[in-house]
């Protein structure tokens, strides 16, 4: 089909996104509005996973058996393991999301960030390039940036870990 306008453009988008969300579905997951579920990328999900409304997924996307994805979130090159929730209004970027983690809501994931089995981050919770270990949880109003993070530590609400001297990062660690 020919494209001569934005029009026409927009036309065929929807109708692309049409063909890869019907994939999706016929694969087996619940896509709870067809109309608002966005595949920009390569999606592999497995067994009984859900996406709400306005999802978008980008680049190389991989949904564990059991994923649940809330409405409004924005997926793009991550890893999510089996059985882990994205509540919604979340953003999570090359990442890493180990089995049986429950993330946000309104919580954003920053590039070269891993979390364990079973971690929790809350509200407004925002990430950035560290590794979270099993069992750990950040709740709410609290940004985590460069820092690994032993196993079932809690941070506190309100808590801000960075260490930058002004001219370089370095690395926070937590026991």
């Amino acid at each position: 089909r020919g494209i001569n306008d934005m029009l026409q453009l927009a036309e065929v988008e929807r109708a692309y996104q049409r063909r890869q969300v019907l994939d999706l579905m016929r694969q087996g997951v619940t896509v709870r509005d067809p109309v608002r579920l966005d595949v920009r990328g390569r999606v592999t999900a497995g067994r009984d996973v859900t996406l709400d409304v306005n999802v978008i997924l980008e680049g190389d996307v991989e949904l564990g058996d059991g994923v649940s994805i809330g409405p409004n979130c924005v997926i793009r090159d991550t890893t999510i393991g089996a059985d882990a929730q994205v509540l919604p209004n979340c953003v999570i970027e090359d990442s890493h999301i180990g089995p049986s983690c429950r993330i946000g809501p309104f919580t954003r994931i920053r590039p070269h960030t891993s979390l364990g089995h079973e971690v929790r981050l809350g509200n407004f919770v925002e990430v950035k390039a560290s590794r979270i270990n099993d069992g750990s949880k950040v709740n709410h109003l609290s940004y985590v940036g460069d820092t690994e993070m032993g196993s079932r530590t809690n941070i506190g609400a309100g808590t801000i870990v960075c260490n930058y001297d002004g001219a370089n990062k370095h690395r926070t660690r937590i026991g």
